[in-house]
């Protein structure tokens, strides 16, 4: 993340973006050397399980693993706690749990943990759309470049843009999330999305939006693109949009 953002320190044509950016970089080297949050907003626990067929879980559920790992990282870390156990009635866990866990069962005897804090300003920055199959890629383009323009400072730019195009109304919003796991910039295998997120990323920066919303050419570090087979009638997209505080990190057991 810090290599993009030096990147688009030495691109960024505006004064203000490029002084922004710059900020942007002390203060990762910051939280690097002291070993405390590059944001405030230390999320939503998404967690990513990869779990091999043959690994046997013993002693005890997964799920409760998981989320006591979260409970001792938030409490012992000194992370801010952000979830409300109820959705209407919002009252604080105290302990940031419990995590949205995405498991997926894989061949071998390994589990691949990876833990991806998911701040609420650009969460909330999101969106999804059921487009008709006959609006096509431009369709595709112009709500990713919608849902972006909409979300103009409020999700911290230079931003991360993870998008997901087909499966089912659940599938691609997941699909969407997933692509904000690559690393930033690395494009998709696949030509014709690669393409797609080099048209968008120019697109996308050439809103003017930049840096904090306060003007440049760099309002988007990447944009990222999984795709999936789709019903004949049905073309879902999806937008999730990540700030410049792109958390992850991965374990293989």
């Amino acid at each position: 993340m810090t290599d993009a953002l030096q990147k688009a320190y030495d691109q960024e044509l505006s004064l203000t973006g490029k002084e922004i950016i710059q900020q942007l970089l002390k203060n990762a080297d910051i939280a690097r050397s002291e070993e405390v949050p590059m944001c405030q907003d230390t999320g939503f626990a998404v967690v990513f399980v990869e779990l091999g067929q043959d690994v046997h879980i013993e002693g005890g559920a997964l799920e409760d693993a998981i989320n006591e790992g979260v409970r001792r990282g938030y409490t012992e870390g000194y992370l801010r706690k952000s979830i409300v156990g109820h959705p209407l009635e919002r009252v604080n866990t105290g302990d940031n749990t419990p995590a949205v866990i995405h498991l997926k069962l894989v061949p071998g005897n390994k589990m691949k943990i990876t833990v991806a804090p998911k701040g609420g300003g650009s969460e909330n920055m999101s969106g999804i759309k059921m487009l008709k199959p006959a609006e096509g890629v431009e369709g595709v383009k112009k709500f990713v470049l919608d849902t972006v323009k909409a979300a103009g400072p409020n999700p911290c730019p230079p931003i991360i843009v993870g998008v997901g195009i087909g499966g089912t109304f659940e599938k691609c919003a997941l699909l969407a999330k997933e692509a904000l796991l690559r690393p930033v910039g690395t494009p998709s295998h696949r030509p014709e999305i690669a393409r797609l997120e080099r048209e968008l990323l120019d697109e996308i920066n050439s809103t003017g939006i930049g840096p904090q919303g306060l003007g440049g050419r760099f309002t988007a570090l990447a944009v990222h693109i999984e795709i999936y087979p789709v019903h004949i009638a049905s073309l879902p997209v999806a937008v999730n949009i990540n700030c410049h505080a792109s958390r992850h990190k991965e374990i293989v057991l």
